[in-house]
């Protein structure tokens, strides 16, 4: 199941994705770095594929040639961060903010 990267909400399975497709939801673009499965904050331009040239806003649609709709939602990615943080914050002090 895929997902909204602004609202969440469930896109339908059927969906073909292009640079006009708008969630029925929120109405935010869907072919966006942060709705594909090869954005990672951590690779170089921020994309696990052999883009050349990067893409600026990740929030806004683009035409790049690599997109695939991810699968599920970053909860879980932002849990673990989160935990991370916490963990790391608490090397140093007892307080976290």
């Amino acid at each position: 199941m895929a997902n909204c990267h602004f609202c969440k909400a469930e896109i339908p399975p059927l969906t073909t994705i292009g640079y006009a497709t708008v969630c029925a939801s929120c109405g935010g673009s869907l072919k966006i770095c942060l709705n594909c499965r090869f954005y990672d904050p951590s690779a170089y331009h921020q994309c696990r594929e052999g883009v050349e040239e990067p893409v600026v806003y990740k929030d806004v649609a683009n035409f790049c040639e690599h997109f695939v709709l991810k699968e599920g939602s970053d909860t879980k990615t932002t849990d673990k961060q989160g935990e991370a943080r916490s963990n790391f914050f608490s090397l140093f002090n007892d307080e976290v903010d």
